[in-house]
């Protein structure tokens, strides 16, 4: 279960893994004139192992209660959501992902990326979790702290890197189909070949159901609905050797969720369209050379919390994403591993929304808002290997652009009501980061890291504004970038071959951070805070004793907002929807090949609803169970549960009116090829 670096000590981060890493791992027998291409990027660098960094190997990732992404991301303390629902019963703008309770509002501060390329929203920043089917991941890193190497001006509070999964994982034909108990099913298949000196591989999954009621008995009325929700994704990956040590890669993939929240007629819908090319080189001159584009769109009904009827539809909200990188490796030194590169991104959409009468049902206005966000990145970086100790040093340059953005409003008869055209407005700004890491013992590693980092605000923080019926939060043109200061020490340590201990203390800072601030009851605005500070602690263990592992992972946050804003008194406050505690769980048993019994325990602690810290989401504890039992060949039986004790997950309380998360949910169905 634990695998260790060229150090006798363990990787300098907490792995959470399975024994298919060793698996991937024994190529001593191939031959050498063989080609092998990998459908990987470059080899991370030694940086990896000075950052406090967490691996979830392929058999954590396909053995959660819910079978859902985020369900295994949050096997990482520390990890968050902008709020505890999942993916199948939340806004999808609402799905903003962040590290180190640096959260606040639904943008992500952290940077996701599938295969080398962001992932988020072009126009809202959100990430399409229901995109991402577990069971086509081999391996998912995850690095905290800012970022400067490639897509650095994204990793804010640190990177997610998802690895996608081939033949030799896959299988040639793989399939689950599970059903639960209030008839929502999950359905998922991939079909992977060796094609000539590469391979193919075509995945898909279905997710739909009716949902459960996220509004508690006693605040139900007729117009209640359940979150129903339908979701579909396909993906279609392609590796093929150019030369003996360049190959291509490329992707593509389409998706479309669909989802109703609170009541009924109060739908909304993301799509997308992604495709990549990937170049990599892995001779002496190693190289990665990347391009991507997205096609994404939103759209949302607002239904009135008192009168029932539709009162907001953004109706349309199209937007592109496209961009690149080039890294090269130059063999510079012996010792020396060096990363040169420039990188490029650019989001633009608009936003195309009407607003109607609760009381009659006429139209009121028509709203159009948008804009241009891009980004062009310099970075190097080094890691210097001296024996027992590990130097990384790297600089970034980042100009960034802000420009056509506008918020135009127009009555039922076309005269205008509203009109602001921001300024188009440009920036130069530099990060680093410097770390070292100390091999004191054959089983202790001591660390030490220090960065800065930078985030562009999204369209959706610039230009749209949004209603949570009553509440209404309104855009800001004029919000800066948020900008990272922190420093993090720490250790690893071995004391038995059998388990690996991790330990972090952090100190970070978020300058300008951005957030819904509140003006009046009802009426937010999005501003930049003059800081948010987050100090804590951060530790993990993973063990391994025999036929059964532990995986637990802990983080204590004591986050705080340094100084007022001009509308509100906030010195103090606890950034909204951020818990100062939350840890997880997971203890498994494999009695033989196929089998596994999985049971998982996470506690969030309490957290605010807003910046007044007046309404509170209570703490919460819950129980997964997963069970795999093999039944014929390639074939297992796989039951999961869900909140198996039931507990009232709180996921928004806005002045007493509640939304609930997901009740205790039994699944049964079959497994084939996994």
């Amino acid at each position: 279960m634990i695998y260790t670096t060229r150090f006798a000590a363990p990787v300098l981060a907490l792995t959470v893994c399975s024994p298919g890493f060793a698996q991937e791992e024994e190529r001593d027998d191939t031959d050498e004139s063989e080609i092998v291409v990998t459908g990987e990027g470059l080899e991370p660098s030694l940086s990896t192992i000075i950052y406090s960094t967490t691996i979830i190997e392929r058999e954590n990732i396909v053995s959660s209660g819910s079978g859902r992404i985020e369900n295994v991301l949050s096997n990482i303390a520390g990890f968050q959501q902008f709020r505890r629902s999942d993916s199948r019963s939340s806004n999808p703008s609402a799905q903003g992902v962040t590290l180190r309770a640096l959260g606040g509002n639904a943008t992500s501060r952290a940077l996701v990326l599938l295969d080398g390329v962001p992932i988020s929203d072009p126009f809202f920043g959100y990430i399409p979790l229901s995109s991402i089917a577990p069971e086509s991941l081999s391996r998912i890193r995850v690095t905290r702290g800012g970022g400067s190497g490639p897509f650095g001006a994204g990793a804010l509070a640190g990177t997610i890197e998802l690895e996608s999964a081939g033949p030799d994982t896959l299988g040639p034909i793989a399939a689950n189909l599970l059903a639960n108990d209030r008839g929502e099913t999950e359905a998922s298949a991939s079909i992977a070949q060796e094609l000539g000196g590469g391979f193919g591989v075509i995945s898909g999954r279905w997710d739909r159901g009716q949902g459960f009621f996220t509004t508690p008995d006693g605040q139900r009325v007729p117009a209640s609905a359940r979150a129903e929700f339908d979701s579909w994704q396909i993906g279609l990956r392609a590796v093929a050797p150019l030369s003996d040590d360049v190959e291509l890669q490329a992707r593509g993939s389409v998706f479309d969720d669909r989802r109703t929240l609170r009541f009924d007629g109060a739908e909304s819908s993301s799509e997308g369209q992604d495709a990549s090319l990937r170049i990599v080189g892995r001779g002496n001159w190693k190289f990665d050379a990347l391009a991507y584009v997205q096609a994404r769109n939103f759209s949302n009904v607002v239904i009135s919390s008192t009168r029932f009827v539709r009162v907001l539809d953004q109706r349309n909200t199209p937007s592109t994403g496209l961009g690149g990188k080039i890294e090269l490796r130059p063999p510079v030194a012996e010792g020396h591993d060096v990363r040169i590169g420039v990188d490029y991104r650019r989001s633009d959409g608009e936003l195309q929304e009407e607003a109607f009468s609760a009381f009659t049902g006429a139209l009121r206005e028509r709203r159009r808002a948008g804009g241009t966000n891009s980004n062009l990145g310099f970075f190097v970086e080094d890691d210097w290997d001296i024996g027992p100790i590990v130097l990384t040093g790297g600089l970034r340059g980042d100009y960034t652009r802000i420009e056509d953005g506008f918020f135009r409003a127009v009555d039922a008869n076309n005269v205008l009501v509203n009109e602001t055209v921001a300024p188009d407005r440009s920036d130069w700004a530099l990060s680093w980061r410097a770390g070292a890491s100390y091999y004191a013992t054959r089983r202790l590693d001591l660390r030490a890291a220090a960065y800065t980092g930078l985030r562009l605000p999204t369209l959706n923080e610039l230009y749209r504004p949004f209603v949570v019926f009553p509440v209404v939060t309104q855009a800001n043109a004029a919000l800066e970038n948020e900008r990272l200061k922190g420093f993090e020490i720490g250790l690893n340590w071995q004391p038995i071959n059998e388990v690996v201990l991790s330990l972090t203390a952090f100190d970070n800072q978020v300058e300008n951070a951005i957030a819904n601030v509140t003006i009046e009851p009802n009426l937010r605005q999005r501003q930049n805070l003059p800081a948010i500070n987050a100090q804590g602690v951060e530790g993990a263990v993973a063990a391994q004793f025999g036929l059964f592992s532990l995986d637990a992972s802990m983080a204590y946050t004591d986050a705080t907002i340094a100084g007022d804003v001009v509308s509100a008194p906030l010195n103090g406050n606890r950034p909204p929807q951020t818990p100062n505690f939350s840890a997880s769980t997971t203890i498994a048993w494999r009695p033989a090949d196929g089998w596994r019994l999985a049971g998982t325990v996470r506690h969030i602690s309490a957290q605010f609803e807003d910046d007044q810290e007046t309404d509170v989401l209570p703490s919460v504890t819950t129980v997964d169970l997963f069970v795999q039992l093999p039944i014929a060949e390639r074939f297992s039986v796989v039951a999961r549960a869900e909140n198996l004790l039931d507990e009232t997950i709180v996921t928004r309380n806005s002045g007493g009116a509640i939304d609930l998360g997901v009740p205790r949910t039994f699944w049964l169905g079959l497994r084939f090829g996994l």
